[in-house]
């Protein structure tokens, strides 16, 4: 293996590719080597048009190539899984498109079948990785807005009710709580620093998928949590995190701008906006992954984030369905 950069390849020509190639180009510990889709043609056309030197006709073809050390999966959630199981088995290092599976009992046999392989593993949510992040955990840690006593996040985007749409399919589990709602669940978490202890969660439904959701969790101390998802309202997608002290408000948590701002409000003082520039968060991820490997450090964040984050998405959809409030699994 280099030592310099870590050598890639890219399981399909999902959507994501369209932001995923070009950071690829732009970083420092990771080289594209190749990419694969199920037809020859398709893979041969996305390589030619990204500058990508090899082209598979199948996913197995990749995970055999011995010139590839890692691989990025962007394919459907229950497909994930399997192929995530399948490039572990030939060695290969995974950075998989989140959820990571669609629940969090499947999520934890992933982690340990990686774990048993010697390779790494990473779900790929992006805004962990941007410096922002750091910044606003530093604020929080240091106790710059008190002790945090609640948090409330959206991701909303309008997407048209089409049953063709992976998204509105059931049985390729759709709906908007994995798709979106798994954001803001995942730094809700992340700003308390603690696991919730219920959810409760009411939902709408088309064709049998969560087309809008929205939830409060419960801290076995009594703070709570609320935020919503969906695919009926315009783009939404903001994190407030309530301090004793002062609140951090970030308006563009999950898909930060170049000049990616937070602000920072106290009562009785103007409001302070802070921007963490010129950082592109797809290349810090794909970066900070290529690093740990290449240097045989542990992947940050740990692939156990993902099933704790699922274990929560697994109550608020149980909660949806059931009409009532259920335990968050430990």
């Amino acid at each position: 293996m280099p030592t310099d950069k870590l050598r890639w390849g890219v399981l399909g020509v999902a959507h994501i590719n369209e932001r995923l190639l070009p950071a690829f180009r732009k970083c420092a510990h990771a080289e594209l080597r190749a990419i694969a889709s199920r037809s020859a043609e398709r893979a041969q056309a996305a390589a030619a048009a990204a500058g990508i030197p090899v082209a598979h006709g199948s996913y197995q073809a990749l995970l055999d190539d011995p010139t590839v050390d890692a691989v990025y999966v962007p394919l459907p959630n229950t497909l994930h899984a399997e192929w995530t199981r399948a490039a572990a088995d030939r060695g290969k290092h995974v950075l998989c498109e989140k959820p990571l599976t669609p629940t969090a009992a499947e999520a934890r046999d992933l982690v340990a079948h990686c774990a048993a392989r010697g390779v790494r593993l990473l779900d790929g949510f992006m805004w962990p990785h941007h410096p922002r992040t750091a910044r606003i955990r530093a604020l929080i840690d240091q106790g710059d807005i008190g002790e945090v006593r609640r948090v409330n996040g959206a991701f909303t985007f309008r997407l048209a009710p089409n049953p063709a749409n992976i998204r509105y399919q059931a049985d390729k589990a759709g709906g908007s709580l994995l798709d979106v709602g798994c954001y803001p669940v995942y730094a809700i978490r992340w700003a308390f620093g603690a696991e919730p202890a219920r959810a409760f969660a009411v939902a709408r439904y088309q064709f049998d998928v969560d087309a809008e959701l929205a939830a409060v969790l419960t801290f076995a101390d009594g703070r709570t949590a609320s935020f919503d998802c969906g695919f009926t309202q315009p783009y939404r997608g903001w994190l407030e995190i309530v301090g004793s002290e002062a609140l951090i408000q970030v308006p563009m948590m999950w898909l930060p701008p170049p000049d990616a701002p937070f602000i920072v409000r106290r009562d009785g003082r103007e409001p302070e906006t802070i921007t963490v520039p010129g950082h592109d968060q797809i290349v810090c991820m794909l970066d900070g992954f290529s690093r740990a490997v290449l240097r045989g450090e542990p992947v940050r964040p740990s692939p156990e984030e993902a099933v704790r984050t699922l274990a929560v998405l697994d109550a608020v959809a149980a909660s949806a369905r059931q009409g009532r409030a259920v335990d968050v699994a430990g």
